[in-house]
This record gives C-alpha cells, sequence and structure tokens, in this order.
C-alpha cells in the first residue's frame, strides 16, 4: 500500500501563478539559470565576462542574453564595444532559490 500525504494547500492568485510560469519559461534552460546566479552576485556583467565565467562561447551567451531581455528578465547598457546586463526583475532569483531548495532534487 502506497503511502499517503496530507494534501498541500496553495493559495496562488492567478497573477502570481502566471509571473511564476513565465519566470520558469523564459529561465527555463542551465545556461540561462547559471546566467542569473551570476547576475544575483554581480549588480552588472558583460557579455564577455558572463561567457567567460561560464565557460562558453560569446555567441551562444548573447544569444540567452538577447531573449531574456526582450522578456523584460534583464536589461541592458552600453559602454563603448561592451555591453553589460543587470538583473531587471529581481523576483527571477526569489524563484529559483524556491527550486534551488526543493528536497525532491
Amino acid at each position: 500500500m502506497a503511502p499517503t500525504t496530507a494534501p498541500v494547500e496553495m493559495n496562488l492568485s492567478i497573477e502570481k501563478m502566471e509571473k511564476v510560469a513565465f519566470i520558469l519559461k523564459t529561465t527555463a534552460h542551465p545556461t540561462r539559470i547559471a546566467i542569473v546566479q551570476l547576475l544575483a552576485a554581480q549588480e552588472s556583467l558583460s557579455v564577455n565576462d558572463i561567457s567567460e565565467r561560464l565557460n562558453i562561447e560569446q555567441s551562444l551567451a548573447s544569444h540567452h542574453l538577447s531573449g531574456m531581455k526582450l522578456k523584460g528578465i534583464l536589461s541592458s547598457s552600453r559602454d563603448g564595444k561592451n555591453v553589460f546586463y543587470a538583473l531587471k526583475m529581481r523576483e527571477v532569483v526569489d524563484v529559483i532559490q524556491c527550486i534551488a531548495a526543493c528536497t525532491f532534487l
């Protein structure tokens, strides 16, 4: 006989569910999660810094960064030839921390 567990009550509003779903869809790739972790620890980083720290091609970093910027997760600024990215939606860090704290992972 399978063990039974008590039902878990989740009081999530529609707005909160939509926001969490949006964050999960937008960051649903290991490279994107790693980028968020880097930017959570630093105010902003250049594309070059991010690609070096993650040991990935700069074009791949740019691809993920531009996608997250288009979705409103990140912001960017230009300094000469360098483009710097920063977290615009800080709630992304909270969602990733909640996932990291899951006991089943």
